[in-house]
């Protein structure tokens, strides 16, 4: 009730008043909208969706754990469909940001495997999405949809005889259509043409590629590339059709590790012969806080630019704990299958418009600026200590003891700096949780300060009711700051534990200089392999290395941080090739080396 006038004064600017108070409240609603409905510009791998955990008990023995792998996005009718191994279901989004999980069983009520949907294969023909998992048999259906942002698929066949693990169809412009599978270390990756009316394959299949890690350094097993007990695994397969060529693209050595990458080979057939491509593997993200770029798939965004979705490894609780990510790619004046991983867990530029210039990537230039700064904490859990949250590595996090509200952590950037962006990963530890829970969500708070003392709000998720275990949140404007907080509202399962508190922005400082005494070392009895060596700056963090076939093509990235080294094992036996480094700090980068090159 508004409160009794009492004289001529109050009466004669009463209207004067509330028309102000009116105007004020408005526009503090246009403010509150506007920041609900600001539209991100930037994404952070990995990727933000609501992973499953494992539904297979014997993988979770060391700890129940989100993990999918092998992702395929597809364009269809103007939105990306997102699938990978064992969610119950698929994601679909409009932006490449904002995915919706549609809850899905794929498999026959009488299929009695843990699978669901392991490694699937999507191709869209006409108005028409088909969707099939791997599968040693020849039982399993091949699934249809014209309306595939809801669960409305049925039959296309209801046992599709190729029985094809990792598989990957190409529907080609000629109205053929093609499958191509395999996941072994013995066995090679085949590929057989499919009748597109009954859907049955056609002919024999046709022994397509096979490793040859003798020569191609990358393909070696192990996270080192020694071969020390196993021989490496191909499998994967995607094929792109660009300017009438086919390329074949699979993963190797093994999920497992770091080196996780796709190679591609190139062909004027569908079906072969294919040439190694110069340039591989042409997905490859061995350094940085999550690693891999593995078993995926290259398609294009609604603006025709094109990208590759992969593989990230995590690999802690079981080999199998994995995550996906998402990279800028393309093909270069020479038709040279590349993707851009420099920076690749970095915020980056979503896609905005038609011919985005992927060689020099969507990197947004925003730094991190808390790698290994001091960190202060609610409480610690057992040996998982506060620092582990800013070391740059998705295997290693802190623990609280609880998931109580109120359980926090703080990070001091060390000076004041310009805080644009903050990626939230949470990690598993004590969750009890087999397949994929469409009912957990996350809550929390961030705060800024300038000194420690005074705090400001500056993301409130209270209210939040969804998954969101590597939230990325872009600041609608930026904010400066030395310290941010993150305090626990509500954990979606297990203790409030975090293996990455990422904050991006810009210092005010200087960038470094150019790193000094760059050397490559190239051996004489072992030509795949190269040991890498520089003088430590004094002003950086961290370090990119940028090596390629020709100084034209530096299409491989590994970020190392703290470090002065680096042995590099991806090389090709016969191939000289061309090194750049640079040095990274919160303020940006520093001008790149000349160029080395090794014969």
């Amino acid at each position: 009730m508004m409160n009794e006038v009492h004289s001529y004064s109050e009466i004669k600017f009463l209207p004067m008043l509330i028309k102000k108070q009116t105007i004020v409240f408005l526009i503090s609603l246009l403010t509150c909208f506007n920041a609900l409905h600001a539209q991100q510009k930037t994404y952070c791998n990995p990727i933000n969706i609501d992973y499953g955990f494992t539904p297979i008990p014997n993988f979770s023995e060391q700890g129940r754990h989100r993990a999918t792998a092998d992702p395929v996005i597809v364009l269809y009718k103007d939105k990306y469909f997102l699938f990978s191994t064992n969610q119950w279901g698929y994601w679909w989004s409009t932006d490449m940001l904002n995915w919706k999980f549609i809850p899905r069983k794929f498999l026959k009520p009488d299929a009695n495997v843990y699978d669901e949907l392991c490694a699937p294969a999507v191709v869209v023909m006409h108005d028409t999405m088909l969707v099939i998992g791997s599968t040693y048999t020849q039982a399993f259906p091949l699934w249809m949809s014209t309306n595939p942002t809801v669960d409305d698929w049925k039959y296309a066949v209801d046992s599709f005889k190729v029985g094809a693990w990792d598989p990957g169809f190409l529907a080609d412009d000629d109205g053929k259509l093609y499958i191509y599978f395999g996941s072994s270390n013995t066995y090679p990756t085949m590929g057989q043409e499919i009748d597109r009316k009954t859907f049955q394959p056609i002919g024999q299949r046709d022994s397509l590629l096979h490793l040859n890690d003798t020569i191609h350094g990358w393909e070696r097993f192990g996270e080192y590339h020694d071969n020390t007990f196993l021989k490496p695994f191909i499998e994967g397969s995607w094929m792109t059709k660009y300017h009438n060529k086919y390329y074949l693209q699979y993963g190797a050595p093994g999920t497992e590790f770091s080196g996780y990458g796709d190679g591609v080979y190139v062909s004027d057939k569908p079906l072969g012969p294919f040439t190694y491509q110069s340039h591989n593997p042409f997905s490859f993200k061995p350094g940085g806080f999550a690693t891999g770029a593995g078993h995926g798939a290259t398609y294009q965004d609604v603006y025709s630019n094109w990208w590759h979705v992969s593989t990230m490894i995590v690999n802690v609780k079981n080999n199998f704990e994995r995550r996906i990510g998402i990279w800028p790619a393309g093909f270069d004046k020479d038709d040279i299958l590349y993707c851009n991983t420099a920076f690749g867990d970095y915020p980056t530029y979503l896609p905005s418009h038609t011919n985005e210039d992927h060689i020099k990537g969507n990197f947004t230039g925003w730094m991190l600026l808390n790698y290994n700064k001091p960190i202060t904490v609610s409480s610690t859990f057992g040996n998982y200590e506060p620092n582990n949250a800013v070391d740059e590595s998705i295997k290693t996090y802190w623990c609280a003891k609880t998931a109580d509200k109120g359980e926090w952590i703080q990070s001091d950037l060390g000076d004041v700096d310009t805080v644009k962006a903050i990626q939230i990963n949470y990690a598993d530890q004590d969750a009890d949780i087999l397949g994929k829970s469409t009912t957990i969500y996350h809550q929390y708070k961030l705060y800024s300060s300038l000194d420690g003392k005074t705090w400001k709000i500056l993301v409130d998720k209270s209210n939040n009711k969804t998954d969101v275990p590597h939230d990325y949140v872009e600041l609608i404007e930026p904010v400066t700051a030395r310290y941010i907080k993150l305090e626990n509202i509500h954990m979606a399962d297990g203790k409030f534990a975090i293996s990455g508190l990422r904050v991006f922005g810009n210092g005010n400082g200087p960038k470094p200089d150019t790193v000094k005494h760059f050397v490559v070392l190239r051996g004489d009895t072992e030509r795949r392999n190269a040991w890498l060596k520089w003088q430590q700056s004094n002003d950086a963090y961290a370090y990119v290395i940028y090596t390629g076939i020709a100084p034209d093509k530096l299409y491989t990235s590994i970020m190392v941080y703290n470090v002065n080294e680096y042995y590099f094992s991806a090389m090709n036996l016969d191939k000289p090739y061309y090194f750049q480094i640079e040095a990274i700090n919160e303020n940006g980068e520093s001008a790149k080396t000349s160029m080395v090159k090794v014969e």
